[in-house]
């Protein structure tokens, strides 16, 4: 099974200056020891927030994006960012007030370096890793600084050339994604008035820690509503796995692990009868919530018939009108990414931003590519093996316990490409 990633914002300009680079002395040593979990904590509070609004977008819908990819461009958009646009995105991202961007951005390299030696020396079991590029137009003055705090992810691109310039980006996150993704920035989306563009890449391969049996998968019924349903293929396995019935949630809870058990997917299934089973989780899916089920002690090893669809799902999602109701003024003429450049060079606008996601789950784990949101209920838990039967609307997160962030993230709702049962 595979994971990819990427993000990518289009940028084109416009005049406003700003001496320093990330704050009024970057030289200083001594940095907030809590950057780090913070940078923990902010992204999984953005990845929470991210579904909802994503679901209550695409209602009714199969929805599939990267929290961890947008997150890291939202990042790199913030360390670039001033005055009020600066202030806008930290707030989005669920940074504390009290930390300045130098310890946020020592967390992040520190991040950024503990990951490389992860995907040096990590697990022969999974592949994971992840890569942000920010490509600047020759024609801008990037701050000596900054392009030192940023050497290994600002690299000099002529738009003006634009068939070359798509070509150069699509050939990077080809790279990246190792040829999952091939064209993710058309030529037309580039012109000589683009002046930056923020990427993020990432991949991950893994295999399930237990396998599904191929000649244990059939085709069967999945129930899209109460008055819909369609054929889907089920796979199906008894095992034992990590298992819960959150009565805060409204859900029943399943981990499914991949191999070297540093990343799981974890499965929150509404019951049965609950026309809004999948809203009413997300609105009770805090960052309380979310750790409880992440906690390995919360969750019950028991032994487990699980069944759930072989799917995949291909999405787009207009991160504009997503990241413009998280506050952030970024998309207007009066932004401000004024750290970027030297003073008297034109204002960085950015015009658009793009997440493209896709997943495909089988019998041997996952397989994704993407490019850049307490009430009680009577549960129906069965005898001893307990039963976990997706045949109805779930959703779904594939969290790294490693790294503690939320790499993906989506919700089935119906089969695409079947027949009505």
């Amino acid at each position: 099974m595979m994971i990819l990633w990427i993000c990518v914002f289009a940028v084109t300009l416009p005049v406003l200056t700003n001496q320093q680079c990330l704050t009024k002395d970057d030289s200083k040593s001594s940095t907030d020891p809590q950057a780090r979990l913070a940078l923990f904590r902010g992204q999984q509070e953005f990845s929470l927030a991210m579904l909802q609004t994503v679901n209550h977008m695409y209602p009714g819908q199969n929805i599939f994006f990267s929290p961890h990819s947008i997150y890291q461009a939202m990042l790199l958009s913030y360390f670039v960012a001033a005055n009020h646009t600066e202030a806008s995105i930290k707030k989005a991202i669920f940074l504390p007030k009290q930390q300045d961007k130098l310890s946020t951005m020592q967390a992040y390299r520190l991040e950024k370096f503990f990951q490389s030696m992860r995907a040096v020396n990590g697990s022969e079991s999974y592949e994971l890793r992840s890569a942000n590029r920010l490509f600047v137009s020759p024609q801008q003055k990037v701050k000596d600084c900054m392009t030192e705090l940023f050497k290994d992810e600002v690299q000099t691109l002529d738009f003006a050339k634009s068939a070359e310039a798509a070509q150069t980006i699509n050939k990077w996150v080809a790279n990246q994604t190792k040829g999952n993704i091939n064209e993710l920035v058309p030529e037309g989306s580039i012109s000589e008035n683009t002046q930056v563009i923020l990427t993020n890449a990432a991949y991950f391969k893994g295999l399930w820690k237990s396998k599904f049996l191929k000649s244990n998968s059939r085709k069967e019924i999945f129930y899209i509503s109460s008055s819909k349903n369609a054929f889907v293929t089920m796979m199906r396995q008894k095992g034992t796995f990590n298992h819960a019935v959150s009565e805060q949630l409204g859900a029943h809870i399943l981990e499914m692990p991949y191999k070297g058990d540093d990343v799981s997917m974890f499965v929150l299934l509404p019951p049965f009868a609950s026309p809004n089973g999948i809203t009413n989780i997300l609105k009770r899916l805090t960052l309380k919530t979310l750790h409880e089920i992440i906690d390995e002690d919360s969750m019950i090893p028991r032994a487990v018939e699980v069944s759930i669809p072989k799917f995949s799902v291909e999405k787009s999602i207009e991160l504009v009108q997503v990241l413009n109701s998280f506050g952030i003024d970024m998309f207007e003429d009066t932004a401000d990414f004024s750290s970027l450049t030297e003073p008297g060079a034109p204002a960085v606008k950015f015009s658009d931003a793009v997440h493209k996601a896709k997943i495909e789950i089988d019998e041997d784990g996952t397989t994704a590519a993407a490019a850049t949101a307490i009430l009680s209920f009577r549960s129906s838990r069965p005898l001893d093996p307990a039963q976990f039967i997706c045949n109805h609307p779930f959703v779904y997160i594939i969290y790294d316990k490693v790294a503690q962030v939320v790499l993906f993230t989506g919700v089935y709702s119906t089969p695409e490409g079947s027949s009505e049962a």
